[in-house]
């Protein structure tokens, strides 16, 4: 933890006139996650709540002025995602053992792989002329990196998936088919390290 004046904080507070993340939502979340990470018996706070590599790459936390820093806090989640998934990967190799455990991640890469295969301007759903999606243009370029790292063993690394950002465009990609295809990405490539 930090301190700030006379308070405790575990991140840095946003840079004043900017929001952050809210300090409670934050707090209660990791007290849930330690507790999950730990095996600690529940408490009130945290006995209704199971967490997994994929709930926390899902997490969101409420904006709020006086809030912690989004990029520690961001920074911190994704340290913390690498953690589970790998005892998640170690409890499952040692139930499933190495074969069941790397034909469940091929499979998955595969059908990654089968998306990315579509064609150029088609891999995803598009939404409506009036809404906003992903740019395809932007998404089919980043396609083409994932395609290498799959196809040809290319360099790209799990931030590199997680740092992407696509611009906005009326008549885009659905952005959720988008999201999920890139979370598939982060798990298959979590489970071959």
């Amino acid at each position: 933890m930090r301190h700030d004046g006379l308070v405790k904080t575990t991140f840095p507070m946003a840079q004043h006139g900017r929001l952050g993340y809210d300090v409670t939502e934050v707090e209660s979340f990791l007290e849930k996650a330690r507790a999950a990470y730990s095996g600690a018996a529940p408490t009130r706070a945290t006995r209704s709540t199971s967490i997994d590599s994929e709930q926390i790459r899902r997490t969101a936390f409420t904006m709020a002025k006086g809030g912690y820093s989004t990029s520690h806090v961001d920074a911190a989640l994704e340290r913390l995602e690498d953690a589970f998934a790998s005892r998640e990967r170690e409890r499952s190799l040692a139930g499933e053992g190495d074969a069941a455990w790397f034909a469940g991640a091929r499979s998955a890469a595969e059908e990654i792989v089968a998306r990315l295969d579509r064609p150029t301007g088609h891999r995803f759903d598009r939404v409506g002329i009036v809404t906003q999606g992903y740019h395809p243009a932007d998404v089919d370029r980043f396609v083409r990196r994932l395609k290498g790292y799959f196809g040809d063993g290319e360099a790209l690394s799990i931030d590199d998936v997680r740092a992407v950002v696509f611009r906005a465009k009326r008549g885009g990609y659905r952005e959720v088919q988008v999201d999920v295809l890139l979370d598939a990405v982060v798990d298959v490539m979590l489970a071959v390290r």
